[in-house]
């Protein structure tokens, strides 16, 4: 199974000229940790509740002025739509993340992942494999 087969694909992002303010209400009103900043379709970076607290409530300036662009985190781990679910689970778990966003092989912004959304693909396709183990063939007698 295949990243693509289990994503979100409506995925919310902001761009790098929204404000703090900005961002934290999206972040509010869609029950969220972290957004995706994108300028084109294009992946720059991941702003997280924690990035807007440490980089820009920490220093006390004007939030209404500090943008996406100046405290999103510029290197962002991500994967691709095609890569085996497998792939993405270990990545995850070896670099402590909950979430990633997906890229096309154009490295355009196509979704986003999370923890959740694997496990349920892992579990259903460890169902379908206890189901075809655990199903009599028909030439056996009982």
């Amino acid at each position: 199974m295949i990243v693509g087969q289990v994503m979100t694909t409506r995925v919310s992002w902001v761009g790098p000229d929204f404000t703090v303010p900005e961002v934290a209400r999206r972040m509010r009103s869609e029950d969220i940790g972290s957004l995706p900043v994108a300028h084109n379709d294009r992946l720059i970076g991941m702003v997280t509740d924690r990035d807007i607290v440490l980089r820009a409530v920490a220093d006390g300036g004007d939030i209404e002025r500090v943008t996406a662009k100046q405290v999103m985190s510029a290197e962002v781990l991500y994967c691709f739509e095609d890569e085996s679910v497998a792939a993405v689970l270990k990545n995850m778990g070896d670099n402590q993340i909950r979430r990633l966003p997906v890229l096309d092989r154009d490295k355009r912004l196509v979704g986003v992942v999370s923890l959740g959304d694997l496990s349920r693909a892992a579990t259903q396709k460890a169902g379908g494999a206890l189901r075809e183990i655990s199903e009599k063939p028909a030439n056996i007698p009982a």
